[in-house]
């Protein structure tokens, strides 16, 4: 397995699973991926529903290769490195070291049916059994879909917009979007309905994909206000009645069979890998969110290299084997589930929509992943689990525990590289931490990653007590994902890895200790912000470097640290690493917030680690079990975050108020001492505004939400 061992600029060289552009597929293998689909078809609930002749899997086959030999021959016109069109065409920034030829979506498809036609590609549940499609059913469900977009007058990069949780839906919806020429855009789930016609307005939705009723309702209430909607389809509940121009999946997927197979592959033969074909928009916690456009090789490019960096393997080595449940509308999920299964042939399982709210671990002890990715969150969510379980149980369990992650974590923090175990070490993980580990689900996973927010020091530490490395990613949505991975291979604490072969990193304005900003370029960077041009010149300077607005410094051997940036009396000041030593003093600790830009001194928010309603997953008042404890150590018995705040509990705010006195002794100056703070009634949330999607921190609503909390930390006092 090819591997990125420098500093950066490496690519793998002679890859056997990147065929050479002349080569067409051997006819004897087509036929076997004919026959075996043929017989696979009749025993799939989800296309049982969606008859395939064996005339429409021939023909779609057959009139397939052309694209391919095709896009071979494709030759870079001489166009600009950004644009704002959604059918604009950009330069691609190519590095002598990494030269491959870019390729579209459907030839990265086309390539994979040939190799792992008749592997599973997606699993999930119906009446609680586990279903399957291989890869070639996967395929022709992709075009159907493609000609049902074509059927409803879906226009070439004009949007297909998806507003569902992850599902074979989604999926083949998102590959036949891009098969008939248009823009695959997610919408989040818990978007308002005002949210998705912003968003649906602006990518020129001619389609929208929902799941449910409750998802329809948005559409209903906001369709007057968009001229390109013509069609929603609903794939996972029927409408509550029949309504014009709203079909259901099988409707859908029947409309397709109207469309000749010759009509789709005349669309996929003018596809080139420098247009459109994703649009990732962004959170807008500034203004308005940005429609991020990625081209057919920032996909196809970051889903091969982007995920050998992290060492996904190739189903000829190993079939990796992931849970999707992260929101597709996120760049992260969508390169790691859907565009980067296809490249290597992964098996993708689809979580429980309620996955966030506690089914997740019951999936991932199902399917066993090899491979697991987690914004930081939930990985906390996960220890917070396990702290829990651990406290109450048994005496000796209890002490077996800390025993056994005390040994580990010293083992991986000293030798971190070493396969060499001390016998104490192996003891440990055979008697309690293997055990772990299969209770969360994770006995075959290899590899666990994470990315899209920083993640305390406590938690990574935690793990590394249960042998299980947490290995960071950097990038953005306007680098396709990944830009810097860690892996087995490429691996420092703390550090977000090294950079994704072919991809180049500059540090500007350093200041003494090396810091600047970070700049990136290559094949993972964006086309430019759909229909913002001052935004897209903002971020993209006259070179084609991406100037991402972050922090961080290199070590000497290409390993990047992240530091995030805030002012206060004139000071930068990093505010992670302040947040993470109150956590990591204060166990009763949820949430720490620091406020100080454009302000004199420096001031925290603060939430207290509380229950989550089962049926809602939104935060209680009660107090966990660790919080609880520490309530009791410092002399309180109060079991209840109101408890705390209306009696302004003593014993509790001396606690904290000691605690981050503690942590200001720590500090590097002044400037950095944390001067006032307060304690919030209620955790923060993705209902409460608080945590965006994927649970990463949303600093501006906070500001906004607790302004007068705030003020009142920077009001003068009079005398």
């Amino acid at each position: 397995m090819p591997r990125n061992s420098g500093a950066g600029y490496g690519c793998p060289h002679g890859d056997p699973s990147m065929l050479d552009s002349r080569e067409t597929p051997q006819e004897s293998r087509q036929d076997m991926i004919v026959r075996t689909t043929q017989e696979k078809l009749k025993t799939s609930s989800l296309t049982d529903r969606q008859p395939l002749s064996k005339e429409s899997l021939n023909h779609a086959l057959e009139l397939s290769v052309p694209e391919k030999v095709n896009n071979a021959q494709w030759d870079a016109p001489e166009e600009a490195l950004w644009t704002t069109r959604a059918d604009g065409r950009v330069r691609l920034r190519i590095d002598p070291s990494c030269p491959q030829l870019p390729y579209t979506v459907h030839r990265m498809f086309y390539e994979a049916l040939d190799k792992y036609g008749d592997l599973i590609a997606l699993g999930f549940k119906r009446q609680d059994k586990w279903e399957h499609i291989s890869y070639s059913q996967y395929y022709l469900l992709a075009r159907r879909a493609a000609k049902g977009f074509l059927k409803l007058g879906l226009k070439q990069a004009h949007s297909v917009a998806i507003l569902g949780f992850n599902s074979p839906e989604w999926f083949f919806s998102a590959v036949g979007t891009v098969f008939a020429g248009g823009i695959v855009t997610g919408i989040y789930t818990t978007s308002s309905p005002e949210a998705c016609q912003y968003i649906a307005y602006d990518c020129c939705a001619n389609v929208i994909m929902v799941d449910t009723q409750k998802q329809l309702e948005k559409i209903l209430k906001i369709w007057k206000q968009l001229p390109h909607l013509k069609a929603v389809v609903i794939y996972k509940e029927p409408p509550p009645n029949k309504m014009a121009n709203v079909y259901t999946m099988e409707e859908f997927m029947e409309l397709g069979n109207e469309v000749p197979e010759e009509a789709l592959d005349a669309i996929i033969d003018t596809q080139q890998p420098n247009q459109c074909c994703v649009l990732v928009y962004t959170s807008g916690t500034t203004g308005n969110p940005k429609g991020v456009m990625l081209s057919q090789d920032n996909i196809t490019w970051t889903a091969r290299y982007g995920s050998q960096a992290g060492d996904i393997r190739p189903a000829e080595v190993q079939q990796e084997v992931v849970v999707s449940y992260l929101p597709l509308s996120h760049i992260a999920a969508q390169i790691y589930d859907l565009w980067t299964g296809i490249q290597w042939g992964a098996q993708v399982c689809f979580a429980e929509p309620d996955a966030l709210k506690g089914s997740l671990v019951n999936t991932l002890r199902e399917v066993e992943p090899t491979s697991h990715m987690g914004v930081p969150r939930v990985w906390e969510k996960i220890m917070e689990r396990i702290q829990e379980v651990a406290a109450q149980s048994g005496f000796i369990r209890r002490k077996m525990l800390l025993w056994a992650m005390s040994v580990t974590l010293e083992q991986n923090l000293t030798c971190p590289g070493s396969d060499l175990k001390p016998f104490t070490t192996r003891l440990a993980d055979y008697l309690v931490l293997a055990k772990v580990r299969q209770a969360l689900g994770f006995a075959k996973c290899q590899k666990n990653f994470y990315g899209a927010a920083p993640m305390m020091a406590e938690t990574q530490h935690f793990f590394l007590g249960l042998n299980i490395r947490l290995y960071a990613g950097y990038g953005l949505s306007e680098t396709s994902g990944p830009h810097f991975m860690s892996s087995p291979y490429n691996y420092r604490l703390y550090s977000s890895g090294k950079l994704v072969p072919g991809c180049r990193v500059k540090l500007v304005n350093q200041d003494a200790e090396g810091i600047g900003e970070i700049c990136l370029w290559g094949r993972t960077i964006f086309m430019g912000y759909l229909n913002m041009e001052d935004k897209t010149c903002e971020a993209i300077d006259e070179e084609g470097w991406l100037h991402t607005g972050d922090a961080g410094r290199l070590d000497a051997d290409g390993f990047l640290y992240i530091t995030g940036r805030l002012k206060a009396g004139g000071e930068n000041v990093p505010p992670v690493p302040i947040e993470e030593a109150v956590k990591m003093e204060l166990p009763i600790i949820s949430n720490a917030m620091l406020i100080g830009d454009q302000r004199k001194f420096l001031s925290m928010l603060l939430t207290l680690k509380c229950t989550l309603d089962p049926d809602t997953s939104d935060q209680t008042d009660n107090l966990t079990e660790q919080a609880m404890e520490f309530c009791q150590r410092v002399g309180s018995r109060a079991t209840t975050v109101s408890e705390i705040i209306e009696k302004k509990d003593e014993a509790v705010y001396q606690a904290i108020e000691e605690g981050i006195r503690r942590v200001n002794m720590n500090a590097a100056a002044r400037p950095y001492h944390i001067q006032k703070w307060a304690i919030l009634e209620r955790d923060f949330s993705i209902s409460g505004g608080e945590l965006g999607p994927t649970m990463k921190l949303k600093r501006l609503t906070v500001l906004e939400k607790y302004k007068g909390i705030i003020d009142s930390f920077y009001q003068e006092q009079k005398m």
